[in-house]
């Protein structure tokens, strides 16, 4: 199958293509660089691949979509979008398939595709599975708290961090997104089935990849039902190697954010106590947080062991 990775510079873009690159079910198809903006190069390519990846700022994403559309008129390509554009379009799967048995399959038969987002991973993962099972009400309001490496910025932020003479406050983790608009929030609110979006407090420190997401809940004012409930709930559902239940919540009684950097699964488990519940998980934010979870759902989409290619 051959296979296009529409903006392979990027942080995304390249470890998918350091994933596929071991492969030998896909031929990894290429642009010369001075041809990467180039649309009628970029719509013979697309002819010619049968899966296409976009790794893509939101406005780009939305033109690559259009331009997969244009040539699925005579060429079947099928798209997967890491941007946050598709990610409650109509039309589109949503690549989370541990979900439920319907996402998988939506995922399995998918032209157009959108990748999930980093902190809406983990909230999502936590938080949607309580909702359908009746343990939050759709109406609850809810807080997130979710820590990231700087390698969620891109490569600038990248340059940022890991610059000989960088500013002294990247030494302590920065709180971002003050304004309560971060755009993950749209997504964290539709497909979790929620009401109202969270208040969401995303925080980046100074290492490289891995993420904690944390979701606080108060028993006797936001649950029907109690952490054994919880924790029920995700033990049956989260049972592959690319997403399970963890009885252990940290180490040492501390949770490492970069606990899982490098690999392509996460972790969810259940602390606190039976008053002040906290509900967590721990992935890498360029794993399931980003390409670890394309290449999954590009397995799935062909057919393929969902793990094959991932770091676990």
């Amino acid at each position: 199958m051959k296979l296009f990775i529409d903006g392979s510079a990027g942080t995304t873009g390249l470890r998918i293509r350091e994933r596929l690159a071991r492969r030998t079910e896909f031929e990894l198809l290429t642009l010369p660089e001075e041809k990467r903006k180039d649309l009628a190069a970029k719509k013979e390519i697309y002819s010619e691949a049968d899966f296409v990846i976009t790794c893509l700022p939101d406005a780009a994403a939305v033109e690559a979509a259009e331009l997969a559309d244009e040539v699925a008129k005579n060429h079947p390509v099928r798209l997967l979008d890491t941007s946050t554009a598709h990610r409650t379009s109509p039309g589109w799967a949503y690549g989370f398939p541990e979900l439920s048995a319907g996402m998988r399959a939506d995922v399995s038969a998918a032209e157009r595709l959108a990748v999930p987002g980093c902190h809406a991973s983990g909230f999502i993962a936590l938080v949607r599975p309580l909702v359908k099972n009746g343990i939050i009400s759709p109406e609850t309001a809810l807080s997130c708290f979710s820590l990231t490496g700087y390698s969620g910025g891109g490569n600038k932020m990248i340059a940022e961090y890991e610059s000989e003479d960088r500013s002294g406050l990247l030494d302590s983790p920065r709180q971002y997104a003050l304004g309560q608009a971060h755009k993950h929030l749209r997504e964290m609110v539709g497909v979790t089935g929620l009401k109202t979006a969270p208040a969401f407090c995303p925080v980046v420190g100074d290492f490289y990849s891995g993420m904690a997401v944390t979701v606080p809940l108060f028993k006797k004012e936001m649950l029907r039902g109690g952490a054994d409930d919880i924790r029920e709930i995700y033990r049956s559902l989260y049972t592959t190697r690319v997403v399970s239940f963890c009885d252990e919540t940290g180490d040492g009684g501390f949770l490492a954010a970069n606990a899982l950097s490098g690999r392509d699964s996460m972790r969810v488990s259940v602390a606190g106590n039976e008053d002040r519940i906290l509900l967590l998980a721990v992935y890498d934010n360029l794993g399931k947080g980003a390409s670890g979870a394309a290449v999954q759902c590009l397995n799935i989409m062909c057919g393929f062991d969902e793990t094959v290619g991932l770091e676990l």
